[in-house]
């Protein structure tokens, strides 16, 4: 697949067949996505691999946590703006109300929307997901260089006739993780990368978002 194409046909999908992904392919993802840059090649990037019984033990205690106890978790770093400002809060309600516009959701259909959101602690029923993970001694810099790593495992992804979805959402939840997959105490979570084959006609998965065109983000000098 031509760069321009994986570009093109990446989009977060929410719902995956349950068709395993052999481990050799997903070596090849890992080991070609390894070559995104990185300041000063410090490669700042942990990535844990998980599917069949220890993905669906990781995601029961997710939904659990999720279920019964949303408050008493919080992520260790700011994703997004506190306090919320045009344009970005604006692309923020097109993206989540054009999602739940397809799959037949009202506004005031509070238990529909808590469901959908739930989906992310079930990987949106991926048969791997990849849990990024960056030492909590680094600054931010080494989140440029995680961000550039997870989009081209995102187009190694692509290359594979595979389709993923990146999922901050699992952040708060690091404890959980944390518990799960005995991580380091200086690993950070800052992610999770669902992955697999998207299942066909399901309508969340023909949603595409609109982009900015040039001419809102862009500055041309001397060319």
């Amino acid at each position: 697949m031509h760069v321009d194409d994986a570009i093109l046909s990446r989009r977060s999908v929410r719902r995956f067949l349950p068709t395993p992904v052999p481990r050799e392919t997903l070596e090849r993802l890992l080991q070609v996505a390894s070559q995104a840059p990185s300041g000063s090649n410090i490669q700042p990037w942990q990535v844990h691999v998980v599917s069949g019984a220890p993905l669906a033990a990781l995601s029961q205690a997710l939904l659990g946590a999720f279920d019964h106890e949303p408050e008493q978790h919080q992520a260790e770093y700011v994703y997004y703006p506190r306090e919320w400002f045009e344009p970005y809060i604006g692309r923020r309600r097109r993206c989540g109300y054009g999602l739940y516009e397809t799959l037949g959701i009202h506004r005031e259909e509070r238990d529909k929307r808590l469901a959908q959101a739930r989906r992310n602690y079930a990987f949106f029923d991926a048969p791997v997901a990849m849990i990024l993970t960056l030492d909590r001694r680094l600054d931010t810099g080494s989140y440029m260089d995680c961000g550039m790593f997870l989009q081209s495992l995102m187009l190694a992804a692509r290359g594979q006739g595979l389709h993923s979805c990146a999922q901050a959402a699992i952040a708060p939840y690091h404890r959980v993780i944390r518990q799960q997959l005995s991580l380091n105490d200086n690993e950070l979570v800052l992610c999770a990368l669902a992955l697999g084959h998207a299942v066909p006609d399901a309508p969340e998965n023909g949603f595409v978002p609109k982009r900015e065109g040039l001419e809102s983000f862009t500055r041309f000098y001397g060319c």
